[in-house]
């Protein structure tokens, strides 16, 4: 019997998958607990034109996000950072502090988790940052720590 997963179900599939499974299997375990339905011709086309949608939607993104990484590429977010002598700062840039520039000097929303710095910035100067924007999308940004 052909049923459609309403929720993942673990060795079985994920939500919105067409599968083939015993009929007792669907009938006493899988619609009972509403984990699954019958996978009639209309339901089949519901199933479809969701399926379509959610991949429109995910192209939109990846562009989205391909726009955004060509805006970003290259250009230069300067931080001022108290500095002592020899350059050495009193604290450390963090990835919160990349990605509130960022935010301030482009006018974004962008969470820190996507600001990739292997380690704080602990001294003034010029470094590129990474920044993740969506799956394999990434934008190189250069980061300038000054004296302040």
């Amino acid at each position: 019997m052909k049923v459609i997963l309403e929720q993942d179900v673990p060795r079985l599939g994920r939500k919105g998958e067409v599968v083939e499974v015993n009929d007792g299997y669907a009938r006493n375990f899988l619609l009972p607990r509403k984990l699954a339905r019958s996978a009639t011709a209309g339901a089949l086309k519901e199933v479809e034109a969701l399926k379509r949608r959610a991949a429109e939607k995910e192209a939109r993104a990846a562009a989205e996000a391909k726009a955004l990484a060509k805006r970003l590429a290259g250009r230069t977010v300067t931080i001022p950072a108290r500095a002592g002598e020899g350059g050495r700062l009193f604290g450390s840039v963090t990835n919160q502090d990349v990605a509130d520039a960022i935010n301030r000097a482009f006018n974004l929303n962008l969470d820190k988790r996507r600001v990739e710095l292997k380690e704080p910035i602990k001294a003034v100067g010029t470094y590129t940052v990474t920044v993740r924007l969506y799956t394999e999308v990434t934008a190189e940004v250069t980061v300038q720590v000054v004296a302040a």
